[in-house]
């Protein structure tokens, strides 16, 4: 059995962190940071969006259509609780206090997000000119755009995706 040396194991786990999204400082993986230069959207690299795979146009009556549907699917928040604290320290926000964040899903579940995945929920800053509460105002114009067939569920979830500040002039409901 041959012997392989301990720089290159070293070089080849630091290779496999990093294509994991991982680097190694002081002998520990810690996750890779998100960066804070693209609010009032996320890190795409980081939260690129993800989208439930049960939404699809011909699922819309039955899914993001019904009223209170969301709720069944929505993550507990002792869920996004944790993911958000997390989070606030990947993306390395001075301020840490879990109530100045919204845990948000990107693609939101009114318009088909995965409720759980990484991917798809951000700490996005509750402070600021164009925060959470003004997304939401956005989704909901989308979710009712996109109920009512004058918007494809795809062109509304690429438009949040794209930009949420600028999704409902891009479509031509503003």
């Amino acid at each position: 059995m041959s012997r392989v040396s301990r720089p290159l194991i070293t070089s080849l786990s630091a290779l496999a962190l990093a294509a994991a999204g991982l680097t190694v400082t002081s002998g520990t993986a810690h996750a890779a940071a998100c960066s804070q230069d693209y609010l009032p959207l996320p890190d795409s690299s980081c939260q690129p969006g993800d989208l439930n795979p049960d939404v699809t146009e011909d699922t819309i009556d039955s899914t993001i259509c019904v009223s209170g549907w969301t709720a069944t699917v929505r993550p507990s928040s002792s869920y996004t609780t944790a993911l958000k604290k997390k989070q606030i320290v990947e993306y390395g926000y001075a301020d840490t206090s879990t109530s100045d964040y919204e845990e948000d899903h990107f693609v939101p579940l009114e318009l088909g997000g995965a409720p759980k995945s990484e991917l798809n929920l951000w700490p996005e800053p509750e402070y600021g000119t164009k925060t959470a509460a003004n997304k939401d105002t956005v989704e909901n114009k989308l979710k009712k755009a996109v109920c009512a067939g004058t918007v494809t569920l795809t062109d509304a979830q690429d438009a949040i995706i794209t930009d949420w500040t600028t999704a409902l002039s891009s479509l031509g409901l503003s």
